[in-house]
């Protein structure tokens, strides 16, 4: 029996690493505030979306997949492989998990099991990686689900913010509050907790803060990185991403690195400058 891997569109996997793990991907939905509702990543290319964003006054709304799409994707994997695992962006940021588990409880069928991934982006991502290269192993769902625990609960990401104007248009910042950091450069540092983010260093200026936050990682990860994969996202700073993958090239040695734009669902969040690491 074969194991369908499916995760959603806030991955940020890459299309070539989709079609080398047979991976899966059901989009997240982005609406304007003009109304306009797109498929993200099926009909919202992630240039596209900064265009859009950054010319809007209010943050697009995302939304997660519906139960029917759920339910027949999770069909149709049954259909076509046997097993399926889901892999979700976190329950702390989405609801796409908790969508995604009541249409598997409405489908009432034991070979789909719909996994939190505890983390967003590329940390998703990798999460669905390492079950597509365990179930080539032949590890039935079981199994995949037991290895990618111990994967999850040593995963880490870290993300850094060049701006605060999307922190405030969210609501979570006020607006003297974002004024004063944008214009003293103070640039938070932000690391996945449970699920969630939080705020672990303030830094003066960009610079300071992506080394730091390349320190920041190799603290959080002692053992080196010869055996993991190390996820770069960002959201319309291209140089500075591929900087900093040449950076982790030469100073981490990892097993596999990716870079990928951010997508919408959590794009929206981060803003224009958004750079985040997962492994």
């Amino acid at each position: 029996m074969a194991l369908r891997i499916i995760t959603d569109t806030s991955c940020d996997l890459p299309e070539e690493i989709l079609n080398e793990y047979a991976i899966e991907m059901i989009p997240l939905r982005v609406t304007f505030e003009d109304g306009s509702t797109y498929l993200d990543r099926f009909e919202l290319t992630p240039e596209r979306f900064v265009y859009k964003m950054a010319h809007a006054k209010t943050l697009p709304k995302t939304a997660s997949p519906d139960l029917a799409t759920f339910i027949n994707h999770f069909k149709k994997g049954i259909e076509e492989a046997g097993e399926v695992l889901f892999v979700s962006l976190s329950s702390g940021l989405s609801s796409t998990y908790d969508t995604a588990r009541v249409a598997n409880e409405m489908l009432g069928d034991k070979r789909v099991q719909v996994y939190d991934s505890l983390t967003a982006s590329l940390g998703t991502g990798i999460l669905a990686i390492r079950a597509a290269q365990l179930a080539q192993k032949g590890l039935n769902l079981e199994k995949v689900v037991e290895s990618l625990n111990q994967i999850r609960d040593r995963g880490e990401v870290l993300f850094t913010l060049d701006t605060l104007d999307n922190i405030v248009k969210g609501g979570r910042l006020s607006h003297i509050e974002g004024k004063a950091a944008n214009i003293l450069s103070i640039k938070p540092i932000f690391r996945g907790i449970k699920g969630k983010p939080e705020v672990v260093e303030k830094v003066r200026g960009r610079k300071k803060a992506v080394k730091r936050m390349m320190n920041m990682l190799e603290e959080l990860v002692p053992e080196g990185f010869i055996e993991r994969i190390i996820g770069i996202t960002y959201v319309d700073c291209k140089d500075e991403a591929e900087e900093l993958y040449h950076e982790i090239e030469r100073r981490f040695k990892p097993e596999m690195i990716l870079m990928s734009e951010m997508s919408a669902t959590i794009g929206t969040y981060a803003g224009i400058g958004g750079l985040m690491l997962n492994c």
